[in-house]
Order: C-alpha cells, then sequence, then structure tokens
C-alpha cells in the first residue's frame, strides 16, 4: 500500500501523531518519487556561491520564484558562469529542504535559455525533415571526378572563401570558380543562400556547388539550420557539398546535402583532383604501357620469325595449286547438281497443280458450310428451349423459396427479436433478464425495446 493512502487509513482508525522532522522527511520523500526530472526556464536572482563549492540561486518568472540548489559535483562541470538576470534552462528534481520546510528544486544542469531553445529548435526541424525524407541517402547525388566548373556560395569577404581558393588553386588551377556572394549569418542571409542555390541550379553553368561559411557559434551558423535553405538544397539538381563551420559543427544543411566536409577547405579538397598527382600517374602509367607495349612488339617479331621459318621448310605453293584445282572441279559438279536438282523439283511442281486442279475442295467447302449454317440454326433452338425450361423452373423455386423466407413470416405480422449487444435471435426467455434490451424486426423495419416483464407459458 503507497505510503500516503497508509497514512490516511491510520488516520482514521487512531491518532497519528508526527513530529516536525518526520513531516518534512515525509513530504521530502513524497516530492522527490511525485515529480520526474523536470526542464524549467528562468531568470536567476539571489544568486550565491558558497565557499563548499555549491551554487544557491532562485529562478523567476513575472508571476513566481522558486529557491534552487545545485550542487558542487555537477557546478563543476558547467559551461557556463551563472550571474542575476541571465535567463537559463535547467533540469532537476523537486526536493525538500528539511531543516526549514521550503522546497526548492535540485539543479542537475543548467545552459543558456537562447542556447538551449535554438538547440531545441535545430532538433525539431531536424526530425521533422528527416520524417519527410529530406536526409534519405537514395536522394544522394555522386559529386563528379573531374569538374568542368565549381560554384561556391560563401560570404566574398570571408576566410572561408579565400581558404576554398587557395585549395583550389593549389589543386586544379585551370578549372573555373564561380562565386554565388551572399550573406551567411544575420538577417536576410537564409533567404539569400536559398535564392542562391536556386540561381546556380537555373544557370547550370557549374557542376558542382560547395556551400561554406567559417565557424562560430550555434547563432553564428543558424542561417544553415533555416527550413528555407534545406528545401533549396534538397530540390537542387547540382550536387552539394557542405562545408559549414568547424569539424564539431553541425547544421541542417550539413545532413540535406549530398556530402558533409568538416571544413570549407576539406570541402574545396573533396570537389577538385589533384592535377599534380593525376599528371604523376598518367607519367607511371604511360611508362607501364609503354613497357607492355615493347614487350608485346617483341614477342610478336619472334613469333612472326618462327612462322616464316615453318612456311619455307613446308614450300606450300605446289600444294597451293592443287587445291585450287580440286575447288574448280567440285564447284563445276555443285553447279551440274543443282540444275539436275532445279528441273526434278519443277516437273514435280507441274504434275502437283495438274492432281490440285482436278480434285479441287472448292465443292466440298461449300458442302461443309451448308451442312455447319444448318447445324447452327439447330443447335440455337435447343439452347432456347434449355433456357425457357430453367427459366420455369426457376420461376416455382423462387415461389418456393419465398414461401419458406422469413420476410414472408414477417408480412403475416410475425417479427424476429434479437438481442440488441450481442445480434443474437431469442428463442427462448431463459436468457432474458428485467431490463435487457432488444430490438424487434418487422416487415417494414425494426423497434428497440427494453423488457420490464417475463412471464413463462405453462407447458400443460
Amino acid at each position: 500500500m503507497p505510503r500516503l493512502f497508509l497514512y490516511s487509513y491510520l488516520m482514521q482508525t487512531e491518532r497519528l501523531i508526527f513530529s516536525i522532522s518526520q513531516l518534512n522527511a515525509e513530504v521530502g520523500q513524497l516530492l522527490s518519487q511525485g515529480f520526474p526530472a523536470l526542464w524549467v526556464e528562468g531568470e536567476i536572482s539571489n544568486f550565491t556561491r558558497a565557499t563548499s563549492g555549491h551554487l544557491y540561486l532562485s529562478l523567476k518568472d513575472a508571476g513566481a520564484q522558486v529557491r534552487c540548489a545545485m550542487f558542487k559535483g555537477r557546478a563543476s562541470s558547467l559551461k557556463l558562469i551563472p550571474k542575476n538576470g541571465l535567463k537559463v534552462l535547467v533540469r532537476g528534481k523537486v526536493g525538500l529542504y528539511e531543516p526549514r520546510g521550503e522546497y526548492q528544486f535540485i539543479i542537475e544542469h543548467m545552459e543558456d535559455a537562447g542556447v538551449g531553445a535554438l538547440q531545441r529548435q535545430f532538433e525539431e526541424l531536424k526530425q521533422r525533415l528527416q520524417t519527410q525524407g529530406l536526409f534519405a541517402p537514395e536522394h544522394k547525388q555522386t559529386l563528379p571526378a573531374f569538374p568542368r566548373c565549381i560554384g561556391v556560395i560563401t560570404s566574398p569577404t570571408g576566410a572561408a572563401i579565400r581558404d576554398i581558393l587557395n585549395v583550389l588553386k593549389r589543386r586544379c588551377p585551370q578549372i573555373p570558380v564561380v562565386v554565388y556572394p551572399v550573406l551567411v549569418q544575420g538577417e536576410g542571409a537564409k533567404d539569400q543562400i536559398a535564392n542562391a542555390i536556386r540561381q546556380a541550379d537555373r544557370e547550370q553553368r557549374c557542376d558542382v556547388l560547395i556551400l561554406a561559411r567559417g565557424g562560430g557559434s550555434i547563432e553564428d551558423l543558424w542561417s544553415f539550420n533555416e527550413e528555407v535553405v534545406a528545401h533549396a538544397i534538397y530540390t537542387c539538381s547540382l550536387p552539394i557539398i557542405s562545408g559549414v563551420g568547424h569539424e564539431i559543427d553541425f547544421t541542417i544543411a550539413d545532413f540535406v546535402a549530398d556530402v558533409r566536409a568538416p571544413t570549407p577547405s576539406a570541402a574545396a579538397e573533396l570537389v577538385s583532383p589533384d592535377m599534380a598527382a593525376l599528371q604523376t600517374q598518367v607519367q607511371r602509367l604511360f611508362l607501364q604501357l609503354h613497357r607492355y607495349q615493347q614487350r608485346r612488339l617483341q614477342v610478336a617479331g619472334e613469333h612472326l620469325q618462327r612462322l616464316q621459318q615453318r612456311l619455307e621448310n613446308q614450300r606450300p605453293t605446289n600444294r597451293l595449286q592443287q587445291k585450287v584445282q580440286r575447288l574448280d572441279e567440285l564447284e563445276m559438279r555443285l553447279q551440274a547438281t543443282l540444275l539436275r536438282h532445279l528441273h526434278s523439283q519443277q516437273q514435280k511442281l507441274t504434275n502437283l497443280s495438274t492432281r490440285l486442279q482436278v480434285q479441287s475442295p472448292v465443292r466440298q467447302i461449300q458442302q461443309q458450310q451448308a451442312q455447319l449454317k444448318h447445324w447452327q440454326q439447330y443447335l440455337l433452338v435447343l439452347i432456347q428451349q434449355r433456357l425457357d425450361k430453367a427459366h420455369d423452373k426457376l420461376q416455382i423455386q423462387a415461389g418456393q423459396l419465398h414461401t419458406l423466407s422469413p420476410l414472408a413470416t414477417l408480412e403475416r405480422g410475425y417479427g424476429i427479436v434479437r438481442h440488441l449487444e450481442t445480434g443474437q435471435v431469442i428463442r427462448s426467455i431463459a436468457p432474458l433478464r428485467l431490463g435487457h434490451s432488444v430490438t424487434t424486426q418487422v416487415q417494414d423495419g425494426s423497434f428497440d425495446s427494453i423488457i420490464t416483464r417475463i412471464q413463462a407459458v405453462d407447458p400443460k
């Protein structure tokens, strides 16, 4: 039995007296057990840091305040500096400070309310876009191995564009670069970024796009967490690589883009081939091909010499002349045989044509057609007779069925009574009780009833 209900029961049966300490202990236990871990948002006031390292403060809003405590073990891992007037988001549990009988909130985690709100907004948008399929792997495009033109969407004055251009100049200076200048933070940045992506998609000047900016706080990177930017990336037909922030920074754009790079410089390396390395590889492959061809030519030359030697040893000229003469003889024999065979087949064809004219089947076909027409007419008469008999039989059976149908019984003033809840037909009063609801079906409808009297019929 829960403790609160046990005390209620004991107080009804006997006088139960608590000391103040017992009362506060019980209330404290009820508070800690009755509330799960909570998130609370408010403004810090009455902040004090004790010499023990514990933090004591009040959290307030426009209408109320609550005392809070954060013990040293948790306070030592704080990433922000608490101060009066700072709006914070805290997680903790409700408790009671027993010596004064005051309830308080024990803080286990504290963060800046602004950053916390942005982080929640980020997670909510991430979950929604993932549900919509914007992060689906099957939608991702492959970056071109050798792009003809590279587009860069970033601030024209930031460090990111300088890093990207330096990397591209070092790795592949011959590939042209188109820069789409945009704001990367602040008011209007999200629309400029989305419009630049759409413009590049319309122009189709580039084979791949780099979306980049340098590192910063979550507020600085927020333009790349906007839904309009995510949809612009998703609908773009060009492959997009996201190089936003540092390696530890993640934005919505990273998840929607076809490839995510840890930094803008890394994005430039991923989209650009290393021409120096390619030249080295081409030279190496050319040397391998040259050596391979030399070996093939040497082997082929040696094989040709061996064949020439065999040819000289066998002196095939006389044998070749004999084969040519034999070929001419066989050709003449073949022509004579073909002429004889053709004459024989022509004679057979003439004989067959004469026999066909004598035994023409046209008259027999006409007789068979006349007989077939006669049997068709006879068959139609038989089918109509069978249909008439079946129709008459069906009419008789339908009349018999109507006579036996419960609907015909209903037409004579009878009704079918069913239990309203189970739908079972009631054939006896045994399962019935006063107050039960039944429904009665008559010829033209049904009505519901409540049983108010049950009377058995004397079997005598």
